[in-house]
């Protein structure tokens, strides 16, 4: 059961890749903490029947993030039907492996254009707006392969340290506006990305996988006045898989 403290209460949340998985929880869980939020996501039949679970105060849009105008357009929508946009979760991407010497141009590129510059085009969008009225919070959700390498997983660990770095050059320059941006770095979270996967060969300390609904405690720390004095920093949710080498 849900326990409800208005944490964010009255700020808006734009969740990119917010039809499922961890995105889908994060909607929730800002919503239930106060938030009215809205889902963009290229998973068009996902995110109406999320949006339409969860009530008037949750408004799904079509979203490609590699597209300048849907980033434009849903930014717009959001100003339209919520007056405001607060905290922008940047949630969107994919994971596709392969050797280095087998991988293609095309997986690559592709990788890039929704993690990074997917990422990139939504802070472009939303900065203004928050600049404007002096405060915001921006998360982008890297993972604990931004912080370390990964054999097969060139693409995507390329772009998350690529995020990484990202948020912090955004940090830097807006923070005197008042504009927080953060990274979170999950590691093995049970999604639909990650099914198929066992946890139990990548010897977590804590011996399980992390659940979405713990990786949105830390996106509504982040979302919240709790983390005022936090921006251009990392947080890490992996229990423990990046603390040590691996025994077996």
């Amino acid at each position: 059961m849900w326990v409800v403290m208005d944490r964010v209460s009255g700020k808006v949340a734009f969740i990119s890749g917010g039809a499922r998985g961890m995105g889908a929880a994060h909607a929730h869980w800002l919503l239930a903490e106060g938030a009215s939020v809205v889902v963009g996501d290229v998973l068009d039949v996902e995110g109406r029947a999320l949006a339409a679970k969860l009530g008037e105060r949750v408004l799904f849009t079509h979203l490609d993030v590699t597209s300048p105008a849907d980033w434009a357009a849903a930014v717009d929508q959001t100003i339209e039907r919520f007056g405001r946009i607060d905290i922008l979760v940047n949630n969107a991407g994919i994971a596709n492996g392969a050797p280095i010497s087998e991988f293609s141009v095309d997986v690559w590129q592709r990788t890039l254009d929704i993690n990074l510059t997917g990422a990139f085009l939504g802070i472009r969008t939303v900065v203004p707006h928050l600049i404007a009225q002096r405060s915001g919070s921006i998360i982008n959700v890297s993972s604990v392969e931004g912080l370390r390498g990964s054999p097969n997983l060139h693409a995507y660990v390329a772009t998350k340290f690529g995020l990484r770095g990202l948020t912090k050059s955004v940090a830097v320059e807006v923070a005197a506006a008042g504009v927080r941006v953060n990274s979170i770095h999950p590691g093995f979270i049970t999604t639909p990305m990650t099914s198929g996967i066992s946890a139990e060969r990548l010897q977590i300390p804590m011996g399980r996988a992390a659940e979405p609904d713990e990786v949105s405690q830390l996106v509504l720390f982040l979302a919240s006045d709790e983390s005022s004095y936090s921006t251009g920093a990392e947080f890490v949710i992996d229990g423990g898989l990046t603390a040590g080498i691996p025994h077996a």
